[in-house]
């Protein structure tokens, strides 16, 4: 939470809590150091400084990816009394820089709630609903002609219902990095300037490239050997997601513009990338899952493990509802699945802007300063000019 020091109040200069102060204090001691410098983005960029104000610990709060190479590297992590642990500390401050941006404000709490709960139950409440509703209307069992599922759930009902809650979910988002971007971003910076950056911010984002350690061999997890998978892993589940909203896309292209619609046949575009997008979803967010229950504590805020753990279920139920919708769509089972599937969905939207997804928005928009940054004159060499 952030507050202000009563005794400059013209100025109001934001007073840092315990853990942006804990941050502070590390990159202080790492500044002086200096040996993980070409570890990651976070090194370089807080070389460009020789104080850390509240903007600053919240941009590399967020620029830093939880790797952990600096946490196994450090000759002054615990039991050292300095008791450096990067990860961890920027963990914490990142968890806060969500709740403390969310909009609507009120909503920022549910980071900080039992995120397995809360995803899972949202999801199985939602598809109860909608189980009970295709009971009433006498579909719960029903075999369609096709698989079309349309038959139980009409078209524009699912369009409208599904639109409104993904629209709420973008605006959320939005407003809320928008409110980061504002605090943390530099100055007027040129066109020109911004274009190159945004083009190496998205191929950085793209290709998951500070998840390599900053040397190519990988994470950290569970001990000090390196590992690849945990980057494999995140590909596989961003890609996976890329490909199965694809799927909604040209389903939807279809359906406006061509007039074609569903049921469409399994070598379909929209059909193949969504089975392809369902297997990137249930093997990335599986493998991550592994990982997860596997890492080290002291990589990262343990306390952040139900929101973790809470997203990764929710993506995982979402694939597998989803391919056995598309397995047994032809069965008496459609209704079922579907109302399974549908009460997921909607629990991931609803969820989205409050969930782990919000990291992914958040760290793009560090990567995006950090790579304006690097094209502009660094600060502490400017006075030597």
């Amino acid at each position: 939470m952030q507050m202000f020091d009563p005794s400059t109040p013209g100025d109001l200069i934001p007073v840092l809590n315990l853990d942006e102060s804990e941050v502070q204090r590390q990159m202080t001691i790492c500044n002086a150091c200096r040996y993980c410098e070409g570890f990651c983005a976070v090194f370089p960029a807080m070389t460009r400084r020789l104080e850390f104000a509240q903007a600053d610990i919240h941009y590399l709060a967020n620029l830093c990816h939880n790797c952990g190479a600096c946490l196994s590297a450090c000759q002054y992590a615990a039991p050292h009394e300095f008791a450096v642990n990067v990860p961890k500390a920027m963990a914490k401050v990142r968890l806060q820089t969500y709740a403390e941006y969310a909009w609507p404000k009120p909503f920022g709490t549910l980071y900080q709630r039992n995120g397995l709960t809360l995803a899972l139950a949202t999801g199985a409440g939602l598809a109860l609903f909608l189980c009970l509703a295709l009971l009433v209307m006498g579909n719960l069992f029903t075999a369609m002609p096709g698989g079309n599922f349309y038959g139980i759930f009409p078209h524009n009902t699912l369009a409208m219902m599904f639109g409104a809650v993904f629209g709420f979910a973008v605006l959320a988002l939005g407003i809320g990095v928008r409110r980061f971007w504002r605090e943390v971003t530099p100055g007027d910076v040129s066109g020109s300037i911004k274009t190159s950056a945004a083009l190496e911010a998205t191929a950085n984002v793209a290709q998951l490239k500070y998840l390599d350690g900053g040397h190519g061999q990988g994470c950290n997890n569970e001990d000090d050997r390196f590992t690849l998978w945990r980057r494999r892993f995140h590909h596989l589940t961003f890609y996976g997601f890329m490909l199965c909203f694809a799927a909604t896309g040209v389903a939807t292209l279809y359906h406006f513009l061509l007039n074609w619609h569903a049921p469409y046949p399994i070598l379909s575009l929209p059909v193949m990338l969504g089975i392809a997008g369902g297997i990137g979803l249930l093997i990335g967010p599986a493998g991550l899952l592994c990982l997860n229950l596997r890492r080290n504590p002291e990589q990262g805020d343990a306390h952040q493990k139900p929101m973790d753990r809470g997203f990764i279920a929710l993506l995982l139920a979402l694939s597998i509802s989803g391919l056995a919708l598309l397995a047994f769509r032809e069965t008496t089972a459609l209704g079922l699945l579907l109302a399974l599937h549908l009460g997921f969905v909607m629990a991931f939207f609803l969820t989205m802007p409050y969930s782990k997804f919000a990291h992914g928005i958040f760290r793009s928009a560090a990567l995006l300063k950090f790579s304006i940054e690097k094209r502009q004159r660094n600060p502490i060499n400017a006075g030597s000019d």
